[in-house]
């Protein structure tokens, strides 16, 4: 038996020269160079957690990210927070915003841009990243010799519960069978893919896979459905949101700005899906993946009391605002349907 664990690697882009200061996500974690100007191309999660390690260095870093938003896929009420106090830090985003060209200068490289009125056309910078997505390693293996079937993107093709190639006796978990791209994904499938290989009765139906973009000191984490999917499916929703202001913890750390909010639907009251924007919010995310998994009404999460004073908490707060049930604010609000009493 072989399990197919090659992962992935970053996207080169190919107008940019081969220099020493310009680097992907893998050469960043050097440090080879932590003063001057830094841009980070591509505001997606891994752009703004190097983004805020090179800022925290003392590097003036720009982030410069073609669509409307930073770290696409995550709700925009979750990210306005994060990139507020990024900004305050002194961090600069220009989205909307294309890189047309660069060239290795001995004053720093050369970089111009479009659709950005507020960056100058061609700038110099000290360091240039780019991070701009991963692309799987499978075409790299020479997998055809051995029957093993990719797709054109070069992910390997796999029963999505078993995780067995076109060779039933080779697996392939992680990154190089295709998105989402995390690390507790690959150990997860791994798990599974050595346990069917003992010969174990299981498969791997994980409903949930947790985000988190680990920002310094804010992390944005988000797990399920988010409310912009939900709007697509046309699923309506009834959310409860908690600002980390009202929770005592969070005050005595200095951290306010976070927020903690479930989305559940509006018939069932099942959780479909949760964020949350704060210091450890991949590790308060958890508890809500888990959620989730098990099936549980927001009323579930709402009824399990969370230790006092603690972060967590905002959790249980956000599931009693999902509800209506909430005594900790004034959140005036009629009870959603699965909470009104029924008359028999």
């Amino acid at each position: 038996h072989c399990i197919l664990a090659a992962g992935s690697k970053p996207v080169t882009l190919p107008f940019l020269p081969k220099d020493k200061r310009v680097v992907n996500s893998t050469g960043a974690l050097q440090l080879n160079i932590t003063k001057g100007k830094m841009l980070v191309i591509g505001g997606g999660i891994i752009g703004c957690e190097m983004a805020t390690v090179y800022n925290a260095l003392g590097m003036e870093v720009y982030v410069v990210e073609m669509t409307e938003n930073i770290m696409p896929g995550a709700d925009r009420d979750l990210v306005k927070p994060c990139q507020k106090n990024m900004e305050k830090k002194g961090i600069t985003f220009h989205v909307n915003t294309k890189v047309e060209a660069a060239a290795a200068e001995k004053k720093g490289i050369k970089v111009s841009f479009s659709g950005s009125e507020k960056l100058a056309s061609a700038q110099h910078f000290d360091l240039v990243l780019e991070s701009v997505g991963r692309v799987p390693n499978g075409k790299e293996l020479n997998l055809e010799a051995a029957g093993i079937k990719t797709d054109e993107r070069g992910f390997v093709v796999v029963d999505p519960k078993y995780l067995r190639t076109s060779q039933t006796h080779i697996y392939a978990i992680g990154d190089i069978i295709g998105h989402p791209m995390l690390a507790h994904k690959a150990t997860a499938q791994g798990r599974v893919a050595a346990e069917i290989i003992h010969g174990e009765k299981v498969c791997y139906d994980a409903v949930v896979i947790p985000n988190v973009a680990y920002t310094t000191p804010l992390e944005v984490a988000w797990v399920g459905l988010t409310e912009e999917a939900c709007e697509k499916q046309g699923i309506a929703i009834e959310k409860g949101a908690f600002p980390w202001a009202a929770n005592g913890r969070s005050l005595c750390m200095g951290h306010d700005e976070g927020m903690t909010k479930i989305i559940a639907c509006a018939k069932t009251g099942r959780v479909l899906g949760a964020g949350i924007v704060g210091r450890n919010a991949g590790d308060l995310i958890a508890e809500l993946g888990l959620a989730i998994e098990m099936g549980c009404d927001v009323e579930d999460v709402a009824l399990t009391v969370h230790a006092h004073p603690t972060t967590a908490e905002t959790v249980g707060m956000a599931a009693e605002a999902c509800e209506g049930t909430i005594t900790d604010l004034f959140l005036p609000k009629a009870l959603p349907a699965f909470k009104k009493p029924v008359r028999v």
